[in-house]
């Protein structure tokens, strides 16, 4: 694949849409990486750090302004309608997503999802708050910028720390490093090096659930996610399936291993699925995915079971 130059373009809006995390983090000194307050930065104010940026012709919108660790369906659902909007601009080459680390890869998921487009959405993040003596966000959002507006991806990526990676393959795989990002075996799409886009690979197309008809928060089908380990003995699936107002219609076990499951909560989900709940399997592994069929446990279309909860609802939603 060709490297391309990742220049200004005059022609093109860029919009970003700022929901907060580290990026937006303010600490009582420079040197403090770890006890900041996420979220406290606007993105107007994120934007005019970076003087690079001024050759883009961009348009910032503040979603929210939380720790991403906070995040849920009510922002998700505002998300998704605004980049819907700005996607639909003809003028828009692109949307650039600040975002916190901590559910980067749920949301990339969920755009992934219910977005149909062959424009750009980037999400980008910092492991360092704006107030840091070197904080990082400056060169990921501008990294952004550059990818969503001169259109060298498609559909829904996420950059950091110049790796450019799938919505389905990343997780978050380091708890402090600025390159703190991995998409494990498949690796990531590319690169930003020094104002060039190095692809490695085509992005996947999304928009599965494009269609589909989105209801309120408060009225979304509940998806659990159990850990399979040493000692589970299931007590928390029965405990939820025999309170009728907190019943989980699916569960997402992460087994251990190739999707193993601990025999005393394998009865408890057995017990669930006899109820009329729906049971995938995934894996607490960080690489690899559950390889195989097996007749009790459906497994889930993608790797982490942080996804597959997502997936699992809007599957439920699309069956209801």
């Amino acid at each position: 694949m060709t490297v391309v130059s990742v220049a200004p373009r005059a022609d093109k809006t860029v919009v970003v849409l700022g929901t907060g995390g580290t990026m937006a983090g303010r600490a009582a000194s420079r040197d403090d990486h770890v006890g900041y307050t996420a979220g406290e930065v606007g993105v107007d104010q994120l934007l005019a750090g970076v003087p690079d940026l001024a050759a883009w012709r961009l348009e910032a919108e503040q979603v929210a302004q939380i720790d991403s660790k906070d995040m849920g369906l009510d922002l998700w659902l505002r998300l998704l309608a605004r980049a819907r909007h700005h996607l639909a601009r003809p003028e828009v080459a692109g949307v650039v997503v600040t975002h916190g680390t901590d559910t980067l890869e749920e949301t990339a998921y969920w755009l992934h999802a219910l977005l149909a487009t062959d424009k750009p959405v980037v999400l980008t993040a910092a492991m360092r708050p704006a107030t840091a003596l070197v904080p990082d966000g400056p060169q990921n959002l501008l990294d952004a910028v550059a990818l969503a507006g001169t259109g060298c991806v498609s559909g829904v990526v996420c950059v950091v720390a110049g790796q450019v990676m799938s919505a389905t393959d990343v997780s978050k795989a380091h708890t402090y490093r600025t390159d703190a990002f991995s998409c494990g075996d498949a690796g990531p799409l590319g690169w930003i090096e020094a104002g060039q886009w190095r692809p490695l690979r085509a992005n996947v197309a999304g928009g599965q659930w494009a269609q589909l008809a989105l209801p309120e928060a408060t009225q979304w089908p509940r998806v659990e996610l159990v850990f399979s380990h040493a000692g589970q003995d299931g007590a928390l699936v029965r405990a939820l399936m025999a309170s009728p107002s907190d019943r989980p219609a699916g569960w997402v076990v992460a087994g251990t291993g190739n999707g193993t499951i601990h025999r005393d909560l394998a009865g408890a989900l057995q017990q669930a699925q006899a109820m009329g709940c729906r049971v995938l399997r995934a894996t607490r592994c960080a690489q690899g995915r559950v390889l195989g069929e097996h007749a009790q446990w459906p497994t889930a279309p993608v790797a982490s079971p942080y996804k597959a909860r997502i997936w699992l609802m809007l599957e439920l939603l699309a069956a209801a």
